[in-house]
């Protein structure tokens, strides 16, 4: 794909966001939109750093865990210590980075089933520490978080108060969308980058990969604390945009839909989790309809892409627009 097919593409995905779509759900005043896909939007943040575990070979079901933590780290800093939100939103996902360093230090030294299961306890972990935590008011979680105040520079109003906004849900939209298109621009970046093509190296074996001279365990941990820095940033944006959280906001529920985004819009590809979480948090509120069949119609669903379509939506040929970033992990036999 060309430099100026990529740069008209981004254009026209930067429009349709900022642009497109507060006007059409303007038309429409249907404004609860906004908190649906800004709901979304936090979603996919986390499911990308879902997908870069992937993209070094492992399998990830601990996200929820770091989601989680970044909620609860914005909500302290903020209520107990009246730390702005914009700056708790960086220190949330650097905690958690900071966390998966001293938790994958070891666990990543094991191979990638057992990091699997590992990861797949994580989430349940930390939920019940924030219930233990008297830091965390336990099981009455953290509420009435203030909105995010200003932003200000040289005495200019870069961004105003949320509290001035007539519609707040439309501020957090721009506010989660905009973030999530820094996060997967920078992880786009990483993955074209020579970090990127040593994390291929990974996936594809790490035993050739070590005995070419790569540092393997560090390279799988600074992959794994990239991704667990999504997670936090996702769980602050959260915790901003519900005013709250829970022990609750995020289980292991939460860490299985994260990495199914990933598998639904495509391993193969950057924006797979973008478009998977997308397609499924809609398709599971559309099929809220079948009642007592919505979880047996949606595992269904799921099984048949995924046989039909092993590489996810976008490797259908009319969205299939770009060359895969790297080799594929699934395959059909």
């Amino acid at each position: 794909m060309s430099t100026s097919a990529r740069l008209a593409t981004l254009v026209i995905f930067v429009f349709a966001v900022f642009v497109a779509v507060p006007v059409l759900i303007g038309l429409t005043h249907r404004t609860d939109f906004y908190y649906t896909l800004s709901s979304v939007a936090l979603l996919a943040i986390a499911s990308g750093g879902v997908w870069l575990t992937f993209y070094i070979g492992r399998i990830n079901i601990g996200q929820g865990a770091y989601a989680l933590m970044g909620g609860y780290v914005s909500a302290i800093l903020v209520v107990r210590y009246g730390v702005s939100f914009w700056i708790t939103l960086p220190l949330a996902g650097a905690f958690c980075a900071a966390a998966s360093v001293l938790i994958g230090l070891p666990i990543l030294r094991l191979r990638g089933v057992y990091f699997a299961m590992v990861t797949l306890v994580l989430t349940e972990v930390v939920r019940l520490l924030a219930l233990a935590l008297p830091i965390t008011n336990g099981a009455k979680g953290m509420v009435s978080l203030p909105p995010p105040g200003p932003i200000s520079l040289f005495g200019l109003t870069l961004v105003p108060s949320f509290d001035t906004f007539a519609e707040r849900n439309e501020a957090f939209y721009y506010l989660s969308v905009a973030v999530m298109c820094v996060c997967f621009a920078a992880l786009y970046r990483l993955v074209h980058s020579r970090v990127g093509r040593l994390f291929v190296a990974l996936q594809q074996n790490e035993e050739l990969a070590s005995s070419m001279g790569l540092n393997v365990p560090a390279l799988r941990v600074l992959a794994y604390s990239i991704s667990s820095f999504f997670g936090g940033i996702g769980g602050a944006i959260f915790a901003a945009i519900a005013q709250s959280v829970y022990p609750s906001s995020f289980t292991v529920a939460d860490s299985v839909n994260f990495m199914l985004n990933c598998f639904l819009g495509g391993l193969g590809f950057v924006f797979g989790p973008m478009l998977g979480t997308l397609v499924l948090y809609f398709g599971w509120d559309l099929l809220f309809q079948a009642g007592q069949y919505q979880l047996l119609i949606y595992s269904g669903v799921m099984i048949a892409l995924m046989l039909v379509l092993p590489n996810g939506l976008l490797s259908i040929r009319p969205l299939n627009f770009r060359k895969r970033v790297r080799p594929l992990i699934w395959r059909r036999s």
